[in-house]
């Protein structure tokens, strides 16, 4: 039983395959070396709109919006310019087949409550409360928790008159509290399913997330600092995007402030 932090690796992403990749590289290596996720993007973009086959819009069409600067005047490529431009007329459909897949560490319950209302375009796979068996003596060493920022050594609860708690002491008191009435049922011969029952929101937990490009941008939107979004998840939406514009440069634009009309 410990305290903590948060961990967000990307594990995969979307990647054009091989075959594909040497096609572009014997059209021009100019589209062979654009980011990946770019080059879906406007493949998925310019097939509503040309009569061109989807197989061979970045072959036939690449050079033409790669290879121009953004006639928008702003800055890129003109394909930078198109993705903006189908961004703002909130066609986001065609970023959806852009996707990621994270492994998040060391997040609390509370965490996981917000996070899964998010629903289309995510997937969860969840470590279990009822299968791994969270007892001080059993491999896991007993549940993990999250402190949230707020609860700190400088709020005080006045208890009596020559009696106080910190916070964090009262929060360090109610893990310790909630560990040892886990062990208790499970001694008593309860099930660690029904046992769970009483692990608080505070307890950590690990997962997989699959999430989409569009369903990403929507969700930065509502969960990044300063939107009114709780502490840890605020710091999950920048592990995100610093995950994402990292492996996928162009992204950073939409993240920065045309996600809001996603």
């Amino acid at each position: 039983m410990a305290e903590t932090k948060m961990n967000v690796e990307l594990m995969f992403h979307t990647q054009l395959s091989a075959k594909f990749r040497e096609k572009l590289r014997k059209a021009s290596e100019q589209l062979a070396e654009a980011p990946d996720g770019k080059i879906l993007a406007l493949t998925a973009i310019r097939t509503c709109y040309s009569a061109n086959k989807p197989s061979e819009i970045a072959i036939k069409e690449g050079a033409k919006y790669f290879g121009s600067a953004a006639s928008d005047g702003d800055s890129g490529s003109d394909a930078d310019r198109l993705i903006r431009q189908i961004v703002a007329s909130k066609h986001t459909s065609t970023l959806e087949g852009i996707t990621f897949n994270f492994a998040i560490e060391g997040v609390s319950r509370a965490l996981l409550a917000q996070l899964t209302r998010h629903r289309v375009g995510f997937s969860f796979s969840v470590q279990s409360q009822r299968y791994v068996r969270l007892g001080s003596g059993d491999r896991s060493g007993g549940f993990d928790y999250v402190v949230p920022e707020k609860v700190t050594g400088d709020k005080i609860a006045v208890v009596g008159d020559d009696y106080d708690l910190t916070a964090d002491d009262i929060f360090d008191d109610a893990m310790k509290h909630a560990q040892e009435s886990y062990d208790l049922l499970r001694k008593a011969g309860v099930p660690a399913e029904d046992a769970r029952a009483v692990l608080p929101q505070g307890a950590s937990t690990n997962l997989v997330m699959k999430v989409n490009l569009r369903a990403l941008l929507d969700f930065y939107t509502k969960r990044r600092k300063g939107n009114g979004a709780q502490a840890e998840i605020a710091d999950l939406a920048e592990a995100l995007r610093r995950a994402v514009t990292e492996v996928e440069p162009w992204t950073a634009q939409f993240f920065e402030g045309v996600s809001a009309s996603v």
